[in-house]
């Protein structure tokens, strides 16, 4: 069997590696050589060195705003996200009845498109604000829970479906165990439950992480930045860098090599720090 493997395992990885360096390592090198060039087209590229790195944190006060904006979003979004997708793991858990519905329910928001669901929550909140006379653009602290609405409303019911396989995942012995003991059902939470669950933990807060972080469609549907780019995120800033001032493509790839290593350090981290914490069965 292991020869076997061990004979048609180029033959399989092939397709694969080919792929991976197509679409994936190629277009990376290449995104990060152009962010040292000057270029309207990647055979006019002039290379500047540090230039677009220069230009992007001291010439555009728009991407220090971006970053910031989004650091702050990803924060709440991350913790209530979590902690609300935990509390329903909990509760759909229990023997209850309509659990398998309201899982499905719950579950369903993650199956729509990015841009289609900025559309609708941009209707929804502006029905409401438009009662005051306002809309989500009036002010910056609209778009900003606008946005954390929408990504908890998005992500709460797929980070659910995780806990609670997390959840189930807790051998019955435990519990009856810590029952018999005479702990209290918050001491099987914090001492037994939570410690348990935390290789679900690690997986949601990485994809709470990266997803708020990379957050593009959401933002450009909802609120498009406005008002004057206050509610623009560093994914929609980069955008507008690269497709909406010319000459700043070079500036734009910038940005973009930057944040590809805030995100990926920042998930380095995290992915660490909670492995450490997480419990061999």
């Amino acid at each position: 069997m292991e020869k076997s493997i061990r004979k048609y395992f180029p033959i399989f990885l092939f397709p694969t590696l080919i792929s991976f360096i197509l679409v994936f390592l190629v277009p990376f090198i290449l995104g990060v050589y152009l962010s040292f060039t000057k270029f309207t087209t990647v055979e006019n590229a002039t290379w500047v060195g540090i230039d677009n790195y220069i230009k992007a944190f001291t010439q555009d006060t728009d991407f220090l705003n971006a970053l910031w904006f989004t650091i702050k979003f990803t924060i709440v979004s991350v913790i209530t996200i979590n902690v609300l997708a935990f509390c329903l793991a909990l509760v759909l858990t229990k023997a209850i009845k309509g659990t398998s519905f309201f899982r499905t329910v719950f579950f369903m928001p993650n199956l729509i498109g990015g841009i289609v669901l900025g559309y609708i929550w941009n209707l929804l909140i502006n029905s409401v604000l438009g009662i005051f006379g306002y809309d989500i653009t009036y002010d910056a602290k609209f778009g900003f829970w606008g946005l954390v609405f929408l990504m908890n409303w998005q992500l709460i019911g797929y980070m659910m479906v995780i806990y609670i396989a997390g959840i189930q995942n807790i051998p019955k012995e435990l519990n009856e165990a810590a029952r018999i003991d005479g702990a209290s059902s918050f001491n099987i939470l914090r001492n037994v439950t939570i410690p348990m669950v935390m290789p679900s933990v690690t997986i949601c807060l990485f994809l709470t992480l990266t997803n708020s972080f990379k957050l593009f469609d959401q933002n450009l549907a909802l609120t498009g930045g406005a008002p004057a780019r206050e509610t623009s995120m560093l994914a929609l800033d980069i955008f507008n860098t690269f497709y909406g001032r010319i000459g700043w493509q070079g500036v734009g790839q910038a940005k973009a090599v930057v944040f590809f290593l805030i995100v990926a350090i920042i998930a380095f981290v995290q992915l660490k720090i909670t492995a450490r914490k997480e419990v061999e069965q």
